[in-house]
């Protein structure tokens, strides 16, 4: 039977939210998440908040935020906030997807238009490896 979520070890914290343990570390280290109190044996003791709180942290990351941004967001569900200031770090956000999206769009056309250029075979010569050599200053 599992600990209710008031009784949370870092292991249960970890199985429960699927974040590494040395990661929920890391988070208390740069004050994410706050501490948690510790048993006499000196075990730390995740509640409900640290739950959520993970929860909140691994969902802001796997939507590309990054750490500072995910500081920013976590600075306004402590400090009380606005769904419009959340909106704007949301949009900014989405700008710079969009700029990476397009990048990457980018980098497939030329990956692309290189490796069409080359037939393979067994001469040394490759079009490829020219390409890559090139100096485009």
């Amino acid at each position: 039977m599992s600990k209710a979520p008031a009784e949370l070890t870092i292991g249960g914290l970890s199985e429960r939210t699927g974040v590494n343990v040395e990661t929920i570390r890391y988070y208390e280290r740069e004050g994410l998440l706050p501490s948690a109190p510790r048993t006499a044996g000196g075990h730390r003791i995740f509640g409900e908040a640290h739950l959520r709180r993970l929860c909140f942290i691994r969902r802001s990351r796997e939507f590309g935020f990054s750490g500072a941004e995910v500081r920013t967001l976590l600075g306004l569900v402590d400090g009380g906030y606005t769904c419009d200031e959340v909106r704007g770090l949301t949009l900014r956000h989405l700008v710079s997807v969009r700029a990476k999206i397009a990048d990457l769009r980018r980098l497939e056309r030329t990956l692309s238009t290189i490796s069409s250029r080359c037939e393979g075979g067994d001469t040394p010569d490759c079009p490829i490896v020219e390409a890559l050599s090139a100096a485009h200053l």
